[in-house]
C-alpha cells in the first residue's frame, strides 16, 4: 500500500532540518502508529505520503503511484486517502453531516462505497457520527457550534466515510477525552478491517500505541529526525 525508500526531505530556505526514512512498507490492512513529539516532522511524514510534498530525495508511492506529481493527483488522492487533519479543517459554512460527505462530491470510488448498501450518503455519515458518540441532533449543526471534540470527531468521520484504501490520521485523539479516544480507535479499526484499509497514526500520545499491530518512533536529532521501527 505504501512504500518509501531512502527518503530526505528538507523545507527550502529553512533552517538545516531533514527527515530521514531509510526504508517503509506498509501492507494493506496494516495497522501503523508513529510517534514522535511536537515539532519532530509528523505532519511532514504524513504529507509525504499523501504526496502533498514531494521528496527532496528519494521515493514515496501509494499503491505504486508517486501522488505528487501528476495531473489526475488531487482526484486520486481524494479516491484512495481519508486524512484527519490536525487542524481538522472543516468547512465553516457545511453543517456537520455536509462536512462528513464532502470528499464522496469529489471521488466517486468513495461515494460507490459509501452507498454500495443501498444508504444514502447522509445515512452512511449518520453511521459513523452516532458510532462516534455525535447525537442526530448535533448533525445539521456548524462547526463554530460545536464543541472543539465534537469537531475533531467530525473530522473523523469524513475521513472514515467511503472505507478508502489509506488512511492518514495527524494527532486524532488530541481533543478527546479517553472513553472518546478508545470509541474512535475501535471505530477506524473495525472499519480498516471491513475493507481491508491501511492506517497510518501519528501522535505524541504513547497510551495509545499498543492498539497497532506495527510501531515506530520520530527519532529527533541535532537538525534531523529519523524513522525508527519499533514493533
Amino acid at each position: 500500500m505504501v512504500e518509501a525508500r531512502d527518503l530526505v526531505f528538507r523545507y527550502a530556505g529553512a533552517e538545516p532540518w531533514q527527515l530521514t526514512v531509510e526504508a517503509i512498507q506498509l501492507a494493506a490492512g496494516e495497522h501503523t502508529y508513529i510517534f514522535g513529539p511536537s515539532g519532530c516532522g509528523k505532519t511532514t511524514l504524513l504529507r509525504l505520503v499523501a504526496g502533498v510534498l514531494a521528496p527532496t530525495r528519494g521515493s514515496v508511492t501509494v499503491l505504486g503511484e508517486d501522488l505528487s506529481r501528476g495531473a489526475r493527483r488531487d482526484r486520486r488522492r481524494a479516491d484512495l486517502m481519508g486524512f484527519v487533519f490536525q487542524s481538522f479543517n472543516l468547512v465553516a459554512y457545511l453543517s456537520a453531516v455536509e462536512n462528513v460527505v464532502l470528499p464522496c462530491r469529489f471521488a466517486r470510488g468513495r461515494r460507490e462505497r459509501a452507498t454500495h448498501e443501498g444508504r444514502s450518503l447522509r445515512d452512511e455519515a449518520g453511521r459513523l457520527l452516532e458510532a462516534l458518540a455525535i447525537a442526530p441532533s448535533l448533525w445539521d449543526r456548524k462547526p463554530n457550534e460545536l464543541s472543539v471534540g465534537q469537531q475533531q470527531r467530525i473530522a473523523v468521520a469524513r475521513a472514515l466515510i467511503g472505507r478508502p484504501p489509506l488512511i492518514l490520521c495527524d494527532e486524532p485523539t488530541s481533543a478527546l477525552d479517553p472513553a472518546s479516544r478508545d470509541r474512535f480507535i475501535e471505530l477506524l479499526l473495525a472499519e480498516c478491517a471491513a475493507a481491508d484499509s491501511t492506517a497510518v497514526v501519528v501522535s505524541h500520545e504513547p497510551a495509545i500505541r499498543g492498539a497497532f499491530r506495527t510501531s515506530y518512533d520520530l527519532a529527533p536529532a541535532h537538525e534531523s529526525t529519523t524513522l525508527r521501527r519499533v514493533a
